[in-house]
């Protein structure tokens, strides 16, 4: 059987009018948990695609998905997927967004959005000029608890917002084959889990006007852990670290004027927080539930933008997404960390 492999189920009805169809590219862990969460909140999956048909096929059974494609080419052009959730390691996003872009298809992208801000912005320019939506994955931002927390800095509930600190070290696999100790697979911590406190700063403050790093590195070349300190116009901070090969709090905090916002582990996960008033007081506890994973969200945030006709939103635009690409570029360039793709046209 070749790669181009295409197995259908018997057909059923036609898609109703303004359901959005999903594909997904990748068979690995990640898109295991999306998928579970679209099928379980009543999204259309209609495909998957996999190098491997046989990996293809055992996806589809395994969540009742109506056809699978043994290449990504065979999905991004099925005519029955609108939007194709990429979810192959993040050295391959550039290349997989190019492809489901330039098939006339909308794409929701794993984290980090690409290897570099050079390829960032060329996936960012392209969905623009075809009127395609084209959304990190950045699951975190639409979770209820940070839909919470945004309101209460727009309210000013904080005083003047100073600081951020924010951590996510995880004690993950050693072996130096392993794709997070890998750098022909973008390994280390900084893009792998780095990519979620960075884009916490920048979801509460913007882009710093200063970035200050330092790393440790492993024996195979790639970042095990890495600090970082983002410096704004107005003199806030973001206090930032993210390791692979040690257990950490992995939790995160907002701290102004007029009070603070301590966010319980796993904060980058749906989670509670606690809101202190500038005396200490407990002033909020935040606790909703969320069904699932939670990476619902950020799919239902894709269908709305296609329903209204919009390729941007205000959450994380995908020049959003460049930004936070720039101040990744510029950690990388602090740590000397070096990836094969960026020396690629």
């Amino acid at each position: 059987m070749s790669d181009n492999t295409t197995i259908h189920s018997p057909a059923g009805p036609a898609a109703a009018p303004g359901v959005v169809r999903w594909g997904i590219l990748g068979t690995g862990f990640i898109a295991g948990l999306q998928t579970s969460d679209l099928v379980e909140h009543g999204f259309t999956v209609q495909a998957v695609g996999s190098r491997n048909p046989a990996t293809a096929r055992e996806f589809a059974d395994r969540f009742g998905i109506p056809s699978s494609h043994g290449s990504y080419e065979a999905l991004v052009n099925d005519p029955e997927v609108d939007v194709v959730y990429i979810s192959s390691p993040h050295p391959f996003h550039y290349d997989n967004a190019l492809l489901a872009l330039n098939a006339g298809k909308h794409a929701l992208v794993e984290k980090p959005f690409a290897m570099n801000a050079r390829q960032a912005r060329e996936m960012a320019d392209l969905a623009e000029s075809k009127g395609l939506v084209v959304l990190e994955a950045m699951w975190t931002r639409y979770l209820p608890h940070m839909v919470r927390i945004r309101e209460l800095i727009g309210a000013g509930a904080l005083g003047e917002v100073r600081t951020v600190i924010a951590d996510h070290n995880q004690n993950l696999p050693k072996d130096p084959g392993h794709r997070l100790n890998d750098p022909a697979l973008g390994g280390g911590a900084l893009l792998d889990l780095g990519i979620y406190p960075v884009s916490f700063a920048f979801d509460v403050f913007g882009a710093p006007a200063r970035i200050q790093a330092a790393a440790s590195k492993t024996a195979t070349g790639v970042d095990r852990q890495t600090a970082m300190i983002f410096e704004y116009a107005d003199g806030q901070q973001a206090v930032l670290h993210c390791a692979l090969d040690t257990a950490g709090p992995n939790r995160a905090a907002i701290i102004g004027t007029g009070g603070s916002i301590e966010i319980d582990p796993v904060w980058y996960t749906p989670t509670t927080f606690t809101r202190y008033d500038d005396g200490g007081n407990v002033v909020e506890r935040f606790d909703e539930p969320v069904t699932g994973r939670g990476m619902q969200y950020q799919a239902w945030e894709v269908e709305r933008l296609i329903a209204a006709g919009e390729v941007a939103n205000d959450i994380l635009p995908p020049h959003g997404s460049v930004q936070v690409m720039e101040a990744i570029d510029i950690v990388r360039t602090r740590i000397g960390l070096d990836y094969a793709s960026d020396m690629l046209p």
